[in-house]
This record gives structure tokens, sequence and C-alpha cells, in this order.
């Protein structure tokens, strides 16, 4: 299977987001003819202003992003991994993930658990329940004959979510990320190796990369591709761009006959 990670700088103009998005999907399949793409989190929209956040919300299925994606899945035959994009239910926000086949028909979707409420090391407040409710449950989804397994950005920093997806047989794991720059040179590149010894399996992560809000945010980037034995097999530069790997699936079995965790595991 082959992959590649579009790595974005997401603003405050959905419109121009949108339009960034395509052509990096395009640049990406004419270049490498991917199986799968994948889009890093709220790639319609970065911004610390709620009302613009409200105003770039959509329902789903319906909406300009959730739109696009179904064409461009079906228009390029590929598994077209969302990112994520912002979900109005109801009066409710979800940040969700959609995945759509090749021919343009939803795969999945998943809505974030964990919500980042902190304070970064430089003094930046995050309350992301403040916009968002968080979701009720775990999703996996059958693709390009494996199991794939979807989370969103902090849940990375919670090792039990994953080890349910292996535990529903995820082979791969996608995080859609906006990493903070304060934390994502610290922990980034770790907690997805972790993540993908502790599971023994292939965790693809995109990410948003750059400042945005005015200068105001800042987001890691180093868009990475981690093999069942954590080693990281592609990473993107400091640009917007897009990173691509091929996977050998059957590696996921020959690390787990070698380091058969699942079988000695007692919690």
């Amino acid at each position: 299977m082959k992959v590649a990670l579009i790595q974005m700088n997401s603003q405050d103009d959905k419109a121009a987001n949108l339009e960034q998005a395509r052509r990096l999907i395009e640049q990406a399949v004419a270049e490498e003819r991917p199986d799968l793409v994948a889009l890093p989190e709220i790639f319609p929209l970065i911004s610390d202003d709620l009302a613009l956040k409200q105003a770039a919300a959509e329902p789903v299925p319906g909406g300009d992003a959730y739109g696009m994606l179904q064409e461009l899945a079906a228009r390029h035959g590929i598994v077209l991994h969302g990112g994520s994009i912002i979900e109005r239910d109801g009066d409710a926000l979800y940040n969700t993930t959609v995945v759509f086949d090749q021919g343009g028909r939803e795969l999945a979707r998943y809505r974030k658990l964990h919500m980042f409420d902190i304070v970064t090391p430089d003094g930046k407040e995050y309350r992301e329940s403040a916009t968002f409710t968080r979701g009720a449950r775990t999703v996996c989804l059958d693709a390009l004959g494996t199991r794939i397994g979807l989370s969103i950005c902090y849940d990375v920093r919670f090792p039990e979510l994953y080890l349910q997806l292996a535990k529903d047989g995820a082979k791969v794991i996608l995080v859609p990320a906006n990493f903070t720059l304060q934390t994502g040179k610290d922990h980034w590149e770790v907690l997805l190796r972790a993540r993908a010894i502790e599971t023994q399996t292939y965790v693809l992560a995109p990410a948003q990369w750059g400042r945005n809000a005015g200068g105001r945010l800042a987001s890691y980037g180093h868009s990475l591709v981690v093999d069942p034995w954590g080693h990281v097999i592609a990473k993107a530069q400091d640009k917007v761009g897009y990173v691509a790997a091929r996977l050998d699936l059957e590696e996921v079995e020959r690390v787990r006959a070698r380091m058969p965790c699942a079988e000695h595991r007692v919690l």
C-alpha cells in the first residue's frame, strides 16, 4: 500500500484552505500514485476566533469540505482520509474525521475523543472543549485489504485508545494533527513511535505546519510515517507539501510474530 500524507498551513480563510488541500492532493496523486491520501487535523480552517469556527462548521454529510473530499476520492480512485473538519450536528460542534473510498462513498466517521485543554510551556492557553463536544466511540474501518484505526492529534497521549484499535484489528492507525510547536518539538515523534511500538501497527500522522491565526499560533509539522517496529520511514520537511511512503503490511505480522505482546498482555 502506498500512502501520501499532506502537510498544510491552514489559515482562517476556508475557501483558500480547501483550494490548498485540493492542490496538494492532486500533486501527490500525480507524482506518487498513492492508494491512500490523508490530510491533517482541521484542514478547512485554523483560527482562535469562535465565530469563524462556527461559520466554517458544516453538516456531515454535506458541506464544502465534505463535497470536495468525496469528489476527489472518486475522481482519482483513492481512499481519501479527510484529516478532520469542523462538523455541526444540531447545536454541537465536533472535530471529525471522514474517510471516503475509491468511489467517493463514506467509509467511516470518527469524532475526536480527547479534548486539548492545556496551558503550553510558553503560557498559551488552549481550551478545545470550549468549542467542541467530544466523541463517544472508537472507530476502525476496512479498506485496501487491511483494517485502519482512526484517531486525532491529542488522542496520541492516551495509549489505551490505540491498544483498543489494535484489539479491534487495526494494522494501520491515522493520527491527523495540529500539534503545537512548543509541545511538538519534544513529544511529537516520541509519542507516535511509542504508539506504533505498543500496537505493532503502521502509524500515519499528517500534520499542520507553520504560523497561523495571524501569527498567534504555531504548528509543529513534521508529518511522518512510523513502521510497526517504531522506525520513522518518512518525514516531511518544514514546508507545505506532502510525504509519501510504501507500507509492507506483511511487516505487521512479522513484527507481531517476533514480539507477541498481544498474547502476553495481562491487563
